[in-house]
């Protein structure tokens, strides 16, 4: 591990210490393999001002809820040091009593609640502390005899500390321990099944002091593990093979029912994880506990293993979940919901699973350094975690629901997928943007190159494809399984209007074009997606006509004629698909004008042939209102979600009100 320390870097931060603080934060946050997601803890001592003008000490800790790899200067909490270490002097403190104490000495009562771990930084004298949960250091001190390999490292110049539940306790035994200890003679402070705390009055030394410490740990295991494939992740780009699409579906479908709440589902197959999920003892090493317990909160104790039908698998998971909380729990706490976050698919890959690709990431980052850590330790002799009843403690610490509980609700479309087609621009591209608004992921389908790049949000997965080719639209539905899960939702939208001919001079060119597009390409995309459609969560598929279905007009016989081709085949649809859940609606907009066949000069060329001002035929319907592509979004967003849940075959328009439809 090399240091990330750059000088004219850190001048950039300033030269006080709370500005140093926040700059070596940030270099340990750069690196997953020291921490994940919120995970580690950085302070400094310092002198501020108080009201009367008085100089106090305070201590400046990451407030909870804050990143190390994004801190900034308001993500600190200054809590009075005086106070902490008298509470570490208290024989027993309760957590709930501790957190009101450390937020009572807070000197700015508008800053975050301050880490659990305050005391514990009060207690380490030197200015500077940091703590992360280096992976490599876990490779060691999670084994058989991992107490003594550290000790081994590390020498007499290290405080290590046997496992202690966080909080109050954990301060009060590290203040026990180093009664009377020169903390400026130690290199650092190791806890067992924990992490490493460095520290300094300097903050490049309490930085490049823990890179220093993981080093060591790094190439003890490069000397020692002779496991094939414990290796370091080389790689994040998948490397797997054809994957059993079906199967990963009805594994979302699975864990979204046990968990009560639509979920998305990735699959990894990077070359570590495939090398762990080929053991022959997976289910062995897999499931012997977490790296540390601080991630039982968010990816579980253990993994699910997909060995057989997915449905089974989580069954299976949730029984042993269930049996685990009902050993460990004193008889006042409620089941957590007993859904896998994470399953390893035995020689296909690690499925991470999560309401949002945010969660997703976070569980997959859990589970890969997991998996690394655990290789490593199977190197040294095999893998050792705590007992359960350490990581049920933490799971289910009150400090741990209450961060929960600060969750803001769901969006309406959380967890859901989405496919829309024709989604560069107009319709399509505002249901694409509507739907992930909404907490839907989407894949978005174009014949446009620039589709890839179309979106900033990565919830929103542009596709190229051109949907007279049914070999692209079945190769765009699997892409969406593969990506997100499954799929849930369909926007049926690609369409083009072709030249305006009456019949008697329409040409078969136009003809068969309009058909292909408007038309046929919707009756391949129904049939690719229907069987994953039957595997998805409320699954629903909304069809964008036109006014031109119930209202025809001269000249457009092409379209109209694909247009109620289509409509007819959403009943048809609708009609057939109900017995698998499927819902299917109708949309019928007109006159939608911000959409890239009406350009400046096309909308003025109209409405002077109607004697109108452009305002004017824009909103030229019975409520006078001009309908945009949003509007139709929305409505599309609300035929797919719960508002709809009980309609199918319904024809809807959207048009601000049409004589002739009326």
């Amino acid at each position: 591990m090399k240091s990330l320390w750059n000088d004219r870097e850190a001048v950039q931060f300033g030269d006080d210490p709370l500005s140093q603080r926040v700059y070596t934060s940030r270099l340990l946050g750069r690196d997953p393999s020291l921490v994940l997601h919120g995970g580690g803890n950085t302070s400094v001592k310092a002198k501020a001002t108080n009201l009367f003008s008085d100089q106090e000490e305070v201590i400046y800790i990451k407030g909870s809820g804050w990143d190390l790899a994004t801190i900034e200067v308001a993500g600190f909490a200054p809590v009075k040091l005086d106070v902490l270490l008298r509470m570490a002097e208290l024989e027993e403190l309760s957590d709930a009593d501790m957190v009101k104490g450390q937020r009572a000495a807070m000197i700015d009562p508008t800053a975050p609640n301050p880490s659990v771990e305050a005391i514990l930084h009060g207690i380490i004298s030197p200015k500077f502390v940091d703590h992360t949960h280096a992976d490599a250091i876990l490779a060691i001190t999670n084994t058989a005899d991992g107490e003594a390999r550290i000790r081994d490292l590390l020498g007499s110049n290290s405080l290590v500390v046997p496992y202690v539940m966080p909080g109050f306790k954990l301060a009060r035994k590290v203040y026990e321990l180093s009664r009377g200890i020169d903390w400026h003679r130690l290199e650092c402070m190791i806890l067992l099944s924990h992490g490493v705390f460095t520290f300094d009055n300097c903050p490049k030394a309490s930085y490049e002091k823990m890179i220093e410490v993981v080093t060591k740990a790094e190439e003890y295991l490069s000397k020692h593990v002779k496991l094939a494939g414990a290796k370091m992740r080389g790689t994040d780009a998948d490397t797997g093979g054809d994957v059993d699409l079906k199967s990963l579906a009805r594994l979302r479908r699975a864990t979204a029912n046990t968990r009560d709440c639509p979920v998305l589902a990735q699959l990894c197959q990077d070359e570590t994880t495939l090398s762990f999920v080929g053991r022959p003892d997976l289910s062995h090493v897999a499931t012997g506990g977490p790296q540390t317990p601080d991630h039982a909160s968010r990816s579980k104790g253990f993994p699910a293993i997909l060995d057989g039908e997915a449905e089974s698998c989580v069954a299976g998971f949730a029984s042993a979940y269930r049996a685990y909380f009902e050993r460990n729990n004193p008889g006042n706490r409620e089941p957590l919901d007993p859904a896998p976050r994470w399953v390893l698919w035995p020689s296909v890959g690690l499925v991470s699973l999560g309401r949002s690709l945010k969660e997703i990431r976070v569980i997959r980052d859990i589970a890969e350094h997991t998996i690394q850590t655990i290789q490593w330790a199977e190197g040294l002799g095999g893998w050792v975690a705590l007992p359960e009843s350490s990581v049920f403690d933490v799971e289910y610490w009150d400090l741990q629901q209450a961060k929960s509980k600060l969750q803001p609700d769901p969006l309406p479309l959380q967890g859901r997928v989405a496919l829309v087609t024709g989604a560069a621009s107009g319709i399509g591209r505002a249901c694409a943007e509507t739907l992930c608004e909404q907490g839907a992921v989407v894949a978005a389908l174009d014949i446009r190159e620039d589709i890839v790049n179309c979106f900033a949000q990565e919830e929103i997965y542009g596709q190229r494809c051109d949907v007279t080719q049914h070999d692209q639209l079945e190769a765009g539905v699997a892409a969406t399984v593969r990506r997100f899960g499954g799929l849930d939702i369909l926007v049926c939208n690609a369409g083009l209007f072709p030249p305006s001919q009456r019949i008697v001079d329409l040409t078969s060119e136009n003809w068969e074009r309009s058909l292909a597009v408007n038309l046929s390409s919707h009756r391949a995309l129904i049939s690719a997606a229907v069987p994953y459609l039957e595997l998805g969560l409320d699954p629903a598929v909304v069809i964008i006509a036109s006014k031109n279905v119930p209202a025809p007009g001269p000249g457009a016989a092409a379209y109209s004629v694909a247009k109620a081709g289509l409509t007819q085949l959403a009943r048809v649809a609708a009609l057939e698909l109900a017995d698998q859940g499927i819902r299917v609606n109708i949309l019928h907009p007109n006159a939608v004008f911000d959409t890239a066949l009406w350009t400046d000069e096309l909308l003025a060329s109209r409405a002077l042939h109607y004697g109108m001002s452009v305002e004017e035929y824009k909103t030229n319907n019975l409520l006078h209102q001009e309908v945009t592509s949003r509007d139709v979004a929305a409505l599309a967003c609300a035929m797919a979600g719960p508002l709809f849940a009980k309609t199918t075959g319904a024809q809807v328009p959207i048009d601000g009100g049409n004589e002739r439809v009326i």
